[in-house]
């Protein structure tokens, strides 16, 4: 079973560099950025908007654990998100290649 896990970053940068880190270290066998999201959160009882970018990582279940770890490691964030959503199908080609990238 494989999963894409979204993760916000600070910045466009912060997302590209966990994200080559990930794929380095096979624990992803892809990373997307998408440059600009705005969020808008609670945050230590206030609510507080910023301009963030969104990471999306697509990885196995087996190595989820690890990549989460890893990201904790990297990310500049107290408390990164980091969602984890399985997938339920894909095409037999796409997940052929995801299966082979994160041997």
């Amino acid at each position: 079973m494989f999963h894409v896990v979204m993760v916000t970053t600070k910045d466009n940068t912060e997302a590209k560099q966990i994200g080559k880190r990930l794929v380095e270290k096979k624990l992803a066998a892809c990373a997307s950025v998408i440059p600009k999201v705005s969020s808008t959160y609670w945050w230590k009882g206030k609510i507080e908007s910023s301009d963030e970018a969104l990471l999306l990582l697509k990885t196995s279940r087996e190595k989820l654990d690890d990549l989460i770890c890893c990201i904790k490691e990297l990310h500049s964030y107290e408390t990164p998100e980091i969602l984890a959503l399985p997938v339920e199908k894909g095409s037999p080609e796409y997940l052929k290649w995801l299966e082979e990238s994160l041997r």
